[in-house]
């Protein structure tokens, strides 16, 4: 029997889920709700929607303690979990930053040094105070800002999974554009999904080369790069993936993969590795047991693939 396929746009991502079963009609029904969901979630998260509630609180939190859903709380909580064990190389409050380089909805820019301080000082995540108490929220100090776009999807389509789940949906793969990919169960007749990872290549319309096949079964995998969205100025590239420590893009790595059954912690953490790149590695696939983590770094013209756990097909 043919798959299901339902898709939506949110997130200024296309999310795609395709579906196997005996009944077409409740696997598209499921489908639907979990789209919904998804939907659901870029109202309540977006950063650009006025009425979202993240733009509530970027907007009242610095004035005095503000309460949220449950729901948001605990992603909140979760985020400052994964900024302490990634050292800050992950960071929910990297917005400033983000406008600073002009990568807030724009191309990139080059800031001047003291842009680049004033932002710093608005980052980190010891600016957020929340309360567990009353599900409070409260910033540290004006200009503060909260920016999901390095955690949102990932959690986006685990939520979609958990709608699927409910509704007895066991084969399913769940992909937010290039970045996050969720597999329910094997598709019929095979042990795993199996996801191919392009080579990174700074040419925008090169020909595709396979870097790995991964398999995925009640699994999910993020991939985070810098190619593709980013500028040059005196022959230096600079991505969209901020270091929140130092205030400046990440350099020297252009690919970082992540593979856990979480895909909230699997797109979080694959920001951080981007961000630490091959001398953090090792620390971050310590995180959790059974993490699977792929590195691809920059070395002149030259590119340098580390992986753990998968494996690599071919490089560049």
């Amino acid at each position: 029997m043919p798959p299901v396929t339902v898709a939506c746009h949110a997130m200024a991502t296309r999310f795609e889920i395709v579906l196997h079963g005996e009944k077409p009609a409740a696997l598209r029904a499921a489908g639907e709700e979990a789209l919904a969901q998804i939907e659901q979630l870029e109202a309540q998260l977006s950063l650009f929607r006025a009425s979202s509630e993240i733009a509530h609180l970027n907007a009242r939190a610095a004035k005095g303690p503000i309460r949220v859903t449950p729901g948001l709380f605990a992603l909140l909580q979760r985020a400052q979990k994964l900024c302490a064990e990634s050292s800050g190389a992950f960071d929910i409050t990297i917005a400033p930053l983000v406008r600073c380089w002009g990568y807030q909805g724009g191309e990139g820019r080059l800031p001047r040094p003291e842009e680049v301080a004033e932002a710093r000082a608005k980052v980190g995540t010891a600016l957020v105070r929340l309360n567990p108490a009353d599900l409070t929220v409260q910033f540290a100090r004006e200009g503060v800002m909260l920016n999901l776009g390095a955690i949102g999807k990932g959690y986006a389509v685990e939520r979609a999974a958990e709608v699927l789940r409910e509704a007895g949906v066991t084969r399913a793969l769940i992909h937010g554009g290039t970045s996050t990919v969720q597999a329910l169960g094997p598709p019929p007749g095979e042990e795993f999904w199996k996801i191919a990872i392009e080579t990174p290549s700074p040419v925008p319309d090169a020909s595709p080369t396979l870097l790995a096949t991964v398999p995925l079964k009640e699994e999910a995998m993020s991939v985070s790069g810098v190619w593709g969205n980013s500028f040059q100025v005196g022959g230096r590239t600079y991505g969209h993936i901020i270091d929140p420590r130092t205030g400046e893009p990440a350099i020297g790595t252009v690919l970082a993969v992540v593979v856990l059954p979480s895909a909230t912690e699997t797109d979080a953490l694959s920001t951080a590795l981007l961000t630490l790149g091959a001398a953090g590695h090792d620390a971050i696939a310590r995180l959790r047991p059974g993490m699977r983590t792929l590195v691809v770094s920059e070395f002149g013209a030259q590119l340098q693939v580390e992986a753990k756990g998968i494996t690599v097909r071919s490089a560049g």
